[in-house]
């Protein structure tokens, strides 16, 4: 007899729903896997037995067939552990699909029978919707979770022996975990109050933010570069419920949601700071048995934060050319191809020089103009072009550290107030935030006036910028008259961004 459930297979952010059909016949008794799986899913037949086992039904001892369909598309993980001890009992007489149907069933498998979470739930149970399925058997740990999917009915089991026996005709008594709260919104402290002086600095974090610009931030040590990187996240606004969804299934399927997680969407801007030793595939994604996304995906719609930028391995920093221009990753591994956004806006931080004190009075700085100059260019052009605000933090006075700065709640209000003009700018656009205008609008509807923008030109005639430094210049000129309630970029604003863009030593 052969028995079919169904179950989902993720690449990348995208789910191909899977049918496992489970065929026992007569024969020499024996186990087959068939459709691509990896190591951990071909493991499932000894996690499978013993669940069965321990959820006291029978195990068929004769010729099992299991094959994962489509055949040519490659499967991974345990996630199909509960579809295929379904199958098989289905299969073997042992209980109906009736109730079953056509839901997509995900779910790891303990010897015991316990079924556990499984990463990506989200992304997973977007696809199953997407694929016109209308119910789910998932993970309790998973449940809140599954329950961001809307328009999918949600099953939740703890054990193997409860599905079972609810498949029996049993009576569905769900578990809602309480007792759990969840980390992937946990609360803030940080607040822009806390950073004495750097008033030119926050002014620049402040045009960032409203236009969504990358950044770069130069200073000597304990300046401050990592305080004011910390909490920028504290003035941008909260992510609408699209973005929170697609922000949540990356940060699923990198398995940073925690199990049983009673708050699982990530409403908040996120901010990732990786180590300056992260290779490649912790920045951009990779992998080899899967491709799974890097910072700068876990980022999207936050902030990306490079300190020590310097010191990363120039290959590694410069992967994020192609993420900066295009706001995705692509990635291909084994003739798997995987896309995982990656609007991010980055923030680096760089001591002046080796021993970060070439700024100001350089006092102390002993490097020599050559050390000096060699660390900057470590850098690339390329790299440098793409960022659009450029900040030199000096070494903080007396009466700065005495000066009490702005909170982050006032700072966010005019934020918001700013975003909510360019919004409005945009209505009839697919784009929201300045830093996404396209080149070619930026040279007709959202073109500045001649006499205002021919700051641009002249610097753009002395080599001073590239043309890709002219389109950005402008980008932020426009979060700069956002902020200043302008109709459209002044002289004055497009001098300011161009002040900014524009470092000696950045």
């Amino acid at each position: 007899m052969i028995a079919i459930t169904r179950a989902i297979s993720l690449l990348g952010l995208t789910g191909h729903l899977i049918d496992v059909e489970a065929d026992i016949g007569n024969g020499v008794p024996g186990f087959t896997l068939l459709g691509l799986p990896d190591a951990s899913l071909s493991e499932s037949r000894d996690r499978v037995r013993s669940a069965i086992t321990n959820s006291g039904a029978l195990w068929p001892n004769k010729r099992i067939t299991l094959a994962l369909s489509p055949a040519a598309l490659p499967k991974r993980g345990s996630a199909f552990d509960c579809a295929i001890a379904l199958a098989l009992l289905a299969a073997a007489q042992e209980l109906a699909l009736d109730r079953v149907g056509d839901a997509v069933i995900l779910g790891e498998l303990t010897l015991d029978g316990r079924i556990k979470s499984v990463p990506g739930i989200l992304p997973a149970l977007r696809a199953a919707s997407l694929h016109g399925c209308t119910r789910a058997i998932i993970p309790s740990d998973n449940q809140q979770e599954g329950a961001l999917v809307a328009g999918i009915e949600i099953l939740h089991f703890e054990h193997l022996a409860q599905l079972i026996d609810w498949c029996k005709g049993g009576e569905y008594n769900p578990h809602t975990r309480t007792t759990q709260m969840g980390s992937a919104n946990g609360v803030c402290a940080l607040d822009f109050a806390d950073i004495s002086g750097q008033e030119s600095a926050k002014e620049a974090i402040e045009i960032g933010a409203v236009g969504g610009h990358h950044l770069a931030m130069l200073g000597p040590p304990g300046v401050g570069k990592s305080m004011i990187a910390e909490r920028i996240p504290t003035i941008l606004p909260t992510l609408g419920e699209v973005d929170a969804l697609e922000v949540t299934a990356l940060h699923s399927i990198a398995g940073k949601i925690s199990p049983g997680d009673l708050r699982p969407l990530i409403s908040t801007p996120p901010f990732v700071a990786p180590h300056h030793t992260i290779t490649r595939a912790g920045l951009v994604g990779g992998g080899s048995a899967a491709i799974s996304p890097g910072a700068c995906s876990l980022a999207h719609r936050g902030i990306l934060f490079l300190d020590e930028a310097p010191e990363i391995a120039r290959p590694v920093i410069e992967s994020l050319r192609e993420p900066m221009e295009s706001g995705e990753v692509r990635l291909t591994r084994l003739g798997r191809s995987a896309t995982f956004p990656a609007r991010f806006t980055l923030v680096l931080a760089s001591n002046p020089c080796p021993c970060g004190w070439a700024i100001g009075k350089a006092l102390r700085c002993t490097c020599s103009p050559l050390a000096s100059r060699k660390y900057r260019e470590r850098l690339s052009g390329p790299i440098l072009d793409r960022i659009d605000l450029r900040i030199e933090l000096e070494p903080l006075s007396q009466a700065d550290l005495l000066r009490t700065g702005e909170s982050s709640l006032q700072i966010a209000e005019r934020v918001a107030r700013a975003r909510a003009r360019s919004a409005e700018r945009f209505r009839n656009h697919p784009w929201s935030i300045n830093s996404e205008i396209p080149a070619v609008a930026l040279r007709s509807e959202f073109a500045p006036e001649r006499k205002a923008i021919s700051p641009l030109y002249q610097a753009l005639d002395n080599e001073e910028i590239t043309v890709r430094g002219l389109h950005r210049i402008q980008r932020v000129a426009w979060s700069i008259a956002d902020l200043r309630g302008e109709v459209a970029p002044s002289h004055d604003s497009i001098n300011r961004a161009l002040a900014l863009h524009v470092r000696e030593r950045l």
